[in-house]
Order: structure tokens, then sequence, then C-alpha cells
């Protein structure tokens, strides 16, 4: 009974605030203001003010615009992206990717992103690649791979924006996008179609295809690729080569909780609610 007593004792009422601050902030909430965050957490504004500007200095909070709302930064993502990366999300994606390799004699990749890179956390070898350069571990910038644009899918103008600031788009090819305007363009296509193609746009005598990995929070959190190597896929393996990343990610989605017939019918009745 004694060690219930014991465990506060070691306890760090600063870390145990921040954590709690950080808990306040969901998908479905509007960004908060240090005000608003002293309100509900009982806390004075000072302490408030304190713990708001360490965890801006580290990342896991940031500033929406010039205004005094917060909003959770990229280093909360990075610890929920190295947490999928190492535990759950490689596992169970391991038979997927070795299926949908046997399917189709390419190599088929599990990659999350970093910020403004993507990684390569999980592989399997094609029968058909003698050699594919992208290895487990590898980082690729995220604004010039479809790849990247699948991962960034979600992303609205202002995130985009956000996650960029002055950071220049550098070109690998002709076809990378070097304004902020053709990436959201880009983006904007993935989100709408679920997948992207990319052939011969950022490593040459490659094309590559992805789709989005989705979470029960329906947020993506992964992409399932596979490499052809070709600069130029074959119009009449494209359709099925398509349907079967698709599949893929959609299968993994499944089991990371993802229920997308549930979510229309969510929508369907909340549209029903609304009209009535």
């Amino acid at each position: 009974m004694t060690q219930g007593k014991d465990t506060h004792r070691y306890t760090v009422p600063a870390l145990q605030r921040g954590l709690e601050l950080l808990g306040e902030f969901s998908r479905e909430s509007k960004p908060l203001t240090g005000a608003e965050l002293a309100r509900r957490l009982k806390l004075p504004r000072a302490s408030v003010f304190r713990i708001l500007q360490t965890l801006e200095l580290m990342g896991f909070v940031q500033r929406v615009g010039d205004s005094s709302q917060y909003q959770l930064g990229l280093a909360v993502l990075r610890l929920g992206f190295g947490l999928l990366a190492s535990l759950e999300i490689t596992h169970l994606a391991q038979p997927i990717l070795l299926g949908l390799s046997e399917r189709t004699g390419l190599s088929s990749h599990l990659v999350v992103r970093d910020e403004t890179q993507v990684v390569i956390v999980a592989k399997v070898l094609g029968a058909q690649s003698l050699f594919n350069s992208l290895q487990v571990g590898a980082r690729l910038p995220a604004h010039a791979t479809v790849i990247g644009r699948v991962l960034m899918s979600d992303l609205s103008w202002e995130a985009l924006g956000a996650l960029y600031g002055q950071t220049p788009l550098t070109p690998y090819t002709e076809l990378t996008p070097t304004t902020l305007e053709r990436l959201y363009e880009l983006t904007s296509q993935v989100r709408a179609q679920g997948f992207g193609i990319s052939q011969g746009g950022f490593e040459m005598g490659i094309s590559t295809i992805a789709a989005t990995v989705r979470d029960q929070s329906a947020q993506v959190v992964a992409a399932v690729s596979i490499t052809v190597p070709s600069q130029k896929i074959d119009p009449t393996s494209l359709d099925t080569l398509v349907a079967d990343i698709q599949g893929a990610a959609l299968e993994l989605s499944a089991l990371l909780g993802y229920r997308p017939l549930e979510r229309s019918a969510l929508t369907r009745a909340s549209s029903a609610l609304c009209a009535a």
C-alpha cells in the first residue's frame, strides 16, 4: 500500500504539468492560447507561459502564425512516427509487403515522414529487382518524391507552409516542384485519389507507385510503395499495379484500426441530420 505514496515522491511536477498541457491538444480541438490552457489546467498564467516557451523551444508546440495561439509541433510527430516505426507498424506491414512483392515481382517499401524527409522503415526485395538503392533507413526529400507527397497529402495549405517555411524546394529533376503552390497542387491530387505515381521523377530509370496508410483516426501515418525498374510503367500493367498497392495499403490501414466504411456511414448520417 505504500508503493503509491513512494511513487509520488519521485515524480517531477514540472514535467507532469508539461505532459498534461500537451494532452490538452487533440485532433479535434482548435489551437489554444496560454490563457485558455491556464484555465483548463487551473495553473497560473506565468507557469503556463514558461511551460509553453520550453515546449516551443524543443519543437513540441508551435505558434499559429503571429497569433498568441499554439498547436502541436513536429517533435510530437517524430515521437509518434518513431514509435510506429520501431514497434507496431513495421511488424504488421512485413507480411503485407511480402505478399505485395510476390504478386508484383517488385520491391515494396513501408515509408514514414520525418518533417521534410521520408524514411524507409521496412522493405521486401522483389524478384524482378536485381538491385534497389532504397535501403531501410534511407532518407529522401519529401517534396521531390511521390512517397513524400503521399505522406503530406493530408496537410492543409497552412500546414504545408508551416512545415517548409522559407526552406527552398531543391530541384532534382525537371519534374521536381520548386514552389509551395506546385507542391500543394501535387499533394492535393494525391489526396483526391489516395495514391500517387512518379515515372522517373526523382531517380532516373525508376518509377514509383505509392498509396496512403491511415490509422484509426484516419490520419496518414505511412505509405506503402513499389518501385518499377523502368523509366516508364507499361500502360497495360498500370491499373493492376495501382490496385495491388492500394489493396496492400488498405489492408495495413485496417490493421491499424482504419474503417473507411464506418466513416462514410457517419458522414452520411451527419449530412442527413443537417438536411433535416
